[in-house]
């Protein structure tokens, strides 16, 4: 009985220190490559939640500007911005912030200067970082000279400063009443 143990002791085999080693080595490349993953995951979280929170206040402010009057050449907004919304009896022109067209998307131009009335800068509070946004916008309105029809809103707002470039957020709507 003895040597059939001892038989089957030396056909048993286990893993050699080169296996052991290969396998230690796959296991590490694998953990380096998740680890080089989190700092790429935290920079898009970051981004997304920037946009996120540029296209909820280009929302905000949109539906504000919607909210007002045809007639209606400014208002105050609830941060206490006085913003222009053109003038009703000058139709059939772009008021406001340079738009560019860029694949039949209007677009507001930050690379040209500042049109008063037509921008203003917010610091969202709820971000701990301090971000700021520039926010502009364009109004075309259409009407008979006496009588404004319908207005078309060109709103972009982009991030200033931090790190990276981010792309702006332009919304563009039309009201008609």
């Amino acid at each position: 009985m003895l040597s059939a143990f001892t038989k089957r002791c030396k056909d048993e085999r286990g893993f050699s220190l080169l296996e052991m080693m290969f396998a230690t080595i796959i296991l590490l490349v694998g953990l380096v490559a998740i680890a080089q993953l989190v700092p790429a995951t935290i920079l898009l979280n970051f981004r997304n939640r920037t946009d996120s929170s540029a296209l909820v206040f280009a929302q905000r402010e949109l539906d504000q500007m919607l909210d007002q009057p045809l007639s209606s050449p400014s208002f105050t907004d609830a941060l206490g911005n006085n913003c222009n919304l053109g003038d009703p009896t000058q139709p059939n022109a772009r008021v406001g912030s340079p738009v560019v067209v860029i694949q039949n998307q209007a677009l507001i131009d930050f690379a040209a200067g500042l049109q008063p009335g037509y921008n203003f800068t917010f610091q969202d509070s709820t971000d701990s970082s301090g971000t700021t946004y520039d926010v502009r916008w364009a109004v075309i309105i259409t009407g008979d000279g006496s009588k404004a029809y319908t207005k078309r809103f060109i709103l972009g707002v982009r991030q200033q400063g931090g790190n990276g470039y981010f792309q702006p957020i332009t919304l563009d709507t039309m009201a008609a009443k």
